[in-house]
């Protein structure tokens, strides 16, 4: 992390990433770059379904390796990169056929190494294998929930999950989130945890700075009127004061409330829920 000499209120409060200290990169590959539509928190009709997002700026988009179809052929990393649509960072491998791909990065990979998605490949930080093939105890991060879907789980910066069990079909896996949920053995994953883990312990410092990654100001329903949330109004500072506890501005119960649909198909597949 990087602190500067506080010259002014924002500058004394932030903190940085070095992020010059561990990318070797600065320009993105040009081939696997391309414009995104960002709907800033509209569904298909237009409409605000997520408050609080919108502007920021530019974002150039790097079309990451999800897929990981490329079997039992060696890559060699060539860079680590930024990517403004991400937490982690990512590494820009080449295959021995030439073609050019980018992979989320995890600790400790660096320039010059190679990485493999093999049935055979060695447990080392970077490749990718079945389940079933990775012993008890491994971290892992891209993990995949479908075969043939690509990897869908563990994929912000510093994450990992841990493997705790083989059993018949499936395997257990601890999830950054505490919870430990099966997963078949025939999906695959990758070895290691996620780049970037000081993002945690990162400081904005400045509302500007939120704004230009597209955050917009969000204001306390305690300092509306009763018209406008239901924690409005009130002489002075107000608590809540609502019998049925904290609501959201629609009156829909807030804060702690479990959200998640009961009887969820997938909720056979949770052995341990996370911690509260």
């Amino acid at each position: 992390m990087k602190k500067y000499p506080p010259t002014s209120p924002a500058r004394r409060q932030a903190e940085f990433i070095e992020w010059r200290a561990i990318l070797t990169k600065t320009r993105p590959e040009k081939r696997l770059t391309g414009g995104r539509k960002r709907y800033v928190g509209r569904n298909s009709a237009g409409r605000i379904t997520v408050r609080h997002k919108g502007g920021g700026a530019k974002r150039l988009w790097r079309e990451i390796d999800f897929s990981y179809d490329k079997r039992d052929t060696p890559a060699r990393v060539v860079s680590l990169e930024y990517d403004p649509n991400r937490t982690s960072f990512i590494a820009l491998v080449v295959y021995r056929d030439g073609e050019r791909r980018y992979v989320l990065a995890p600790q400790g990979l660096m320039v010059g190494r190679e990485v493999v998605t093999s049935d055979t490949a060695p447990a080392e930080v970077g490749n990718r294998l079945p389940l079933a093939k990775i012993q008890v105890g491994t971290m892992v991060y891209n993990v995949e929930v479908e075969s043939g879907k690509g990897a869908q789980l563990v994929r912000s910066a510093g994450s990992t999950a841990t493997v705790l069990a083989q059993e018949g079909e499936y395997t257990h896996l601890q999830m950054p989130s505490k919870e430990v949920r099966m997963v078949r053995s025939v999906n695959w994953a990758s070895i290691g945890a996620l780049s970037n883990p000081e993002n945690v312990f990162m400081t904005i410092g400045k509302a500007g700075r939120a704004r230009h990654m597209g955050v917009r100001p969000t204001v306390r329903g305690s300092a509306m009127n009763p018209v406008d949330h239901p924690h409005g109004g009130g002489e002075g500072r107000a608590l809540i004061g609502r019998r049925r506890g904290p609501a959201t501005p629609w009156g829909k119960p807030a804060r702690g409330v479990k959200t998640r649909k009961k009887n969820k198909k997938s909720d056979r597949f949770i052995l341990s829920k996370r911690k509260k």
